[in-house]
């Protein structure tokens, strides 16, 4: 199994994005690469530093990191800073955060291919995990428990699996 960490605005939409792909193992959401331990969400809404992120253990005999990259950036405004639909603060800020070096190269790699086709240069940090604490109970699965909830990422991404 490998891990990566995804921010890419509200996570609640990012978990159950990537909960809904084949090779998926498991989602957790949380708080990423802020300056203290153990924020609650109270702290990250108030411009903690840390970046609501979503992290994804994956099997990559079934779903390659390359392709989960591919999937993000199509749930994200990759040119916003510190926005996404109607959230904004540092909180929502886009992201790519690896634990494994040998991930580096791939994330570069689709990286320079999204900000070739843009003509410009992204606002997704992308660097090594510094720090990554799991959210409250009430915001894992937050979308499914809530279907009716917020979310800057139109419902019909939560079906790309289903059109496969």
């Amino acid at each position: 199994m490998e891990t990566i960490y995804f921010a890419g605005g509200c996570f609640w939409g990012a978990q159950r994005f990537f909960d809904q792909f084949d090779g998926v193992i498991n989602t957790e959401v949380g708080y990423a690469n802020g300056p203290t331990e153990n924020p609650t969400y109270e702290d990250v809404c108030n411009d903690s530093g840390h970046a609501e992120t979503v992290k994804v253990v994956f099997d990559p005999e079934k779903i390659g990191l390359e392709e989960l990259i591919d999937y993000y950036f199509k749930i994200v405004d990759p040119v916003s800073v510190n926005r996404q639909g109607g959230d904004e603060g540092i909180q929502y800020r886009t992201g790519i955060y690896y634990t494994d070096d040998n991930q580096r190269p791939i994330i570069d790699n689709k990286m320079s291919e999204l900000e070739k086709g843009l003509g410009q240069k992204s606002a997704i940090e992308v660097m090594a995990l510094k720090n990554f604490y799991t959210a409250e109970e009430y915001h894992q699965k937050y979308l499914v428990k809530n279907p009716t909830g917020y979310c800057h990422i139109p419902a019909v991404m939560f079906e790309l699996s289903k059109k496969k």
